[in-house]
């Protein structure tokens, strides 16, 4: 996850075509009627997938990871990952930049990649009728982007009005403050925006040399979702990767992050009437065992809206703000634990205390049977949603792959969440919720007597 997601709110065997099938039936809920089937398909030049298999409508959603993301952008050249994937879809292959947004457009094609922290995801839902196209869109888009000189200004252009916009953002400017902080030294640390500096400092020939890195089969993860078979899929796979090179040398693998554990307080003064209040700590990785612990201690504590605790206590009883948050940050190389607010200025200080009270009261002691028994039901009943739409199906086998949950993950997902107990959640909340290495950036009005950072 980047800072940018953060700051700013996953036929048969034996045929013309042969796949290696390995099924699963899923059930969403106790005794549902609906289930997903998933199952792992390898094409015939030996690519693998997770394939969720659906008849009903005539869609097809196609969802890509290459691992090794926006941190590994050289310094000087930071927002070259972001850039590169915003001119995939501005002409390539035999088509210009008009001829390729007419085609999806026209065909009705849904496009998006993005850059984080550690990937490129890809996205692509198409009808089942024009998936050749769709599919030859994306080979084209992967094999041969133009990176056209026109294109490449005018998206050039887009970026640093963003850029220019977020140096009078709160949110922003608090956000990278507190990425700096918690991740000093490591290429986390570095806005994955980029900045009008390293932007306008990048080159085509920059991005050409990223296409030509950036997309090797070694590092791929495919998922697909919908009216496709595992014979059409394992085709399609070939026809749209197969040209990508087997390897190209590059290691994202990224030193581990050290996040400090000597507590701090930034601010930035900024004449504004609401301020803007982020809070970070170290956090835990998705492999750690007490992962499913610490989704229950982050949903009591802010991450379930209006049923968490800080919500309760600094917009309903207090009215301090109109919302306050709390979400964990899983990184290949690190994690971290991230609350804050919006607050009226006049308000912020007494927000502020407010913060540092429930921290110390989570670490203290901890969370109640109550919270733990809704937490559990909300996070299980919940589950299903994740799965309404078959784009969002694609993009969750994209998330167990990469995070090597195996292929019967969804089956026994919620039985890991029913599986923590009142001692699990409340030697996760002292394990991290320590309130002396608290990384504070507030951004706003400075109140007398504060010290002031630059902004």
């Amino acid at each position: 996850m980047s800072a940018r997601g953060i700051f700013r709110t996953v036929a048969p065997v034996i045929a013309p075509v042969i796949a290696l099938v390995t099924a699963i039936t899923v059930s969403l809920l106790p005794g549902a009627a609906a289930a997903i089937d998933v199952q792992e398909v390898t094409s015939p030049g030996g690519l693998k997938a997770y394939l969720s298999e659906d008849h009903t409508n005539p869609i097809i959603g196609l969802s890509l990871n290459f691992k090794g993301g926006a941190a590994l952008d050289p310094r000087e050249k930071a927002g070259l990952s972001n850039m590169a994937v915003a001119l995939l879809d501005e002409g390539s292959g035999p088509r210009d930049s008009l001829a390729f947004q007419t085609a999806l457009e026209d065909l009705s094609i849904r496009w998006r990649f993005s850059a984080d922290q550690d990937g490129i995801l890809g996205m692509v839902t198409t009808t089942t009728e024009n998936s050749a196209t769709a599919f030859e869109l994306l080979h084209d888009g992967l094999t041969s982007p133009h990176f056209e000189n026109e294109a490449v200004e005018r998206i050039r252009r887009q970026i640093l009005v963003g850029l220019q916009s977020n140096l009078e953002n709160p949110s922003r400017i608090a956000g990278a403050a507190l990425v700096a902080a918690l991740f000093p030294g490591h290429p986390y640390g570095v806005d994955d925006d980029g900045t009008l500096d390293t932007v306008a400092a990048i080159s085509v020939d920059d991005l050409k040399a990223w296409a030509k890195s950036r997309f090797a089969r070694d590092r791929l993860i495919i998922s697909a979702s919908g009216d496709i078979t595992p014979a059409q899929l394992g085709a399609a796979m070939d026809r749209i990767f197969g040209d990508l090179p087997a390897t190209t040398g590059l290691d994202w693998r990224l030193p581990e992050a050290e996040i400090p554990t000597k507590g701090q307080e930034i601010r930035i003064d900024k004449p504004i009437p609401q301020t803007v209040i982020y809070i970070g700590q170290e956090g835990i990785k998705r492999d750690d065992p007490d992962w499913y612990a610490e989704q229950i201690v982050d949903y009591v504590f802010g991450g379930g809206s209006f049923e968490s605790r800080l919500v309760d206590e600094i917009r309903e009883k207090r009215g301090l703000a109109y919302s306050a948050f709390s979400s964990v940050a899983p990184l290949d190389a690190g994690s971290y634990v991230i609350a804050g607010a919006g607050t009226r200025s006049e308000a912020a200080e007494q927000s502020l205390a407010v913060f540092r009270e429930e921290w110390k009261k989570l670490y203290d002691k901890g969370l109640t049977k109550q919270e733990l028994d809704e937490a559990k039901q909300y996070l299980t009943g919940s589950w299903p949603l994740r799965f309404t739409s078959t784009q969002s199906i694609a993009n969750t086998l994209i998330a167990v792959q990469r995070d090597n949950l195996g292929l019967n993950y969804l089956d026994h997902r919620n039985d890991l969440i029913e599986k923590v107990t009142l001692d699990d959640v409340n030697r996760v909340a002292r394990r991290i919720y320590n309130p002396d290495t608290l990384q504070i950036v507030v951004v706003g009005p400075a109140p007398d007597g504060a010290a002031t950072g630059g902004g």
